[in-house]
């Protein structure tokens, strides 16, 4: 319902109009995004034409939501101020900024710790309604551009003073980095084998806002300063990820921008690529393919001749999802063999970075296999897909998952039904131990994609099993 009305909001029709997007449309967009976060919304056209003709400013979330259902059709970001909407209850702009100054960064990363993005703590869930729909891949621009230009600060040394906290400041020394990147390594395994919903993963945007924030607000030399910034930059590009992984992508845009700034803070420049390897595959998942390639690419410039053999590797691989999701098998074609290329040059002995512990060759070969699934080449999805799961470990659970389910597809693609059923009842019994909102994903994917096959008993006795999986909340 709306709670206010004003005169006709001449700028909202004006922005529709231009967007190209009816009462409908715009209703229906608004629903859409809100059941994406949770939110059961019944606007139709005349809700619309009540926010246009005598402009009602409805309640919530749903400003932000208008606001992003026309930024997503027009390609850009839309402030509330276009659309006439700037009176309605504020959306942080926390977390979005890139700033020059070291001290700004750190101001900007501590207010984004400081605030409940997630809603997992205990009372109101904090601000994550009035965030709801703010996703826009440009606001990516800014901080890939201003990362490529000058990749570390001269200097991060600070001395704090006691105004600026209760008390007198932390001495920052090398035993508290140490413990936030014993947090960060802690944080990795759990999420690979429970997913980012899990109780213990929610545990990192926790420890940003009591053990991290402190920490940069304290007095550091420059050498433990950058340390400390890498290591808060692992953690808040963990945060991102377990956002990104339960489908809670403005929350994981915000946590990756940071990351990216306390990654060039610390000097990092792998690390720096890391971050943007993860902006990368988070706007090819939400099917922003050529800008997943632009920042893919941009993290694989700045990291000739710094990173190792096995991280390049990896920085090709996204950038060979991206080109695939953008429909370019022959630059993904490219990317692929010069992935595999880099990881055959790369020996136990190199001095790899520990974030990147994860990546081997199954982790090469389940990647390929999605590029190949996203350029429809069934026989070179099954092909990796089989590579991919010969090696089944428990220490990363949600990947298994996922490549059981990317085997599904091809198999049903090279019209093997019950081959493809079978792959994905395991799919759905790995799913059903994890808290994954990606991997729920993927199974609705599948599930989709045999509807044409309602009828077979094989896919009945899945859909069934699927049932609680797709109406319990990841």
């Amino acid at each position: 319902m709306s709670r206010e009305q004003r005169g006709p909001n001449e700028k909202l029709g004006a922005v529709l109009a231009l967007a190209g997007i009816s009462n409908a449309g715009l209703a229906r967009r608004v629903n859409d995004l809100g059941a994406q976060r949770g939110l059961t919304l019944r606007y139709d056209k005349t809700s619309v034409a009540r926010w246009v003709s005598k402009g009602m400013v409805p309640q919530g979330a749903a400003p932000h939501l208008i606001a992003a259902a026309i930024g997503q059709k027009l390609g850009r970001p839309v402030p509330l101020h276009e659309i006439g909407l700037a009176d309605a209850d504020p959306a942080p702009e926390v977390g979005l900024a890139f700033p020059r100054d070291v001290g700004q960064a750190v101001r900007s990363a501590t207010e984004l710790y400081r605030l409940d993005l997630a809603g997992r703590r205990a009372g109101s869930g904090g601000i994550w309604q009035s965030l709801a729909g703010s996703f826009a891949v440009s606001a990516y621009a800014t901080p890939a551009s201003r990362w490529l230009i000058t990749p570390a600060d001269s200097s991060v040394a600070r001395d704090a003073s006691p105004a600026e906290g209760s008390g007198a400041p932390l001495k920052v020394g090398h035993s508290d980095v140490q413990k936030l990147r014993e947090a960060a390594e802690d944080a990795r395994r759990w999420d690979s084998k429970y997913g980012g919903g899990d109780w213990r993963s929610s545990m990192v945007p926790e420890c940003l806002r009591v053990e991290a924030a402190p920490l940069l607000l304290g007095s550091y030399s420059d050498e433990v300063g950058r340390a400390l910034f890498g290591a808060s930059a692992e953690l808040t590009r963990l945060a991102g990820w377990m956002a990104f992984d339960t489908g809670q992508q403005e929350a994981a845009q915000r946590y990756y921008i940071q990351a990216l700034r306390l990654a060039r803070a610390a000097a990092d420049v792998p690390l720096g690529g890391y971050v943007l390897a993860s902006m990368s595959l988070q706007a090819t998942y939400r099917g922003f393919g050529d800008e997943g390639v632009d920042l893919a690419q941009a993290a694989l410039e700045r990291n000739r001749g710094l990173a190792t053999a096995r991280t390049m590797s990896f920085f090709r691989l996204v950038e060979a999802r991206a080109h695939a999701r953008a429909g370019d098998a022959a630059a993904a074609g490219a990317a692929l063999k010069a992935a595999e290329s880099w990881l055959e040059r790369a020996r136990p002995g190199d001095s790899d970075p520990t974030w990147l512990g994860f990546y081997s060759y199954d982790r090469f070969a389940a990647d390929a296999a999605e590029c190949y699934r996203d350029l429809k080449a069934p026989r070179q999805v099954r092909r990796f897909t089989e590579q991919a799961l010969s090696k089944p470990t428990e220490e990363f659970v949600r990947s298994h998952g996922l490549r059981l389910v990317v085997s599904a597809v091809a198999e049903l693609e090279s019209g093997n039904l019950d081959a493809a059923c079978e792959q994905g009842v395991r799919a759905v019994e790995v799913a059903g131990r994890i808290s994954s909102a990606r991997t729920t994903e993927y199974v609705k994917d599948l599930l989709h994609r045999l509807e044409p096959y309602g009828d077979e008993p094989r896919v009945v006795e899945l859909r069934e099993r699927a049932r609680p999986l797709l109406v319990t909340p990841a």
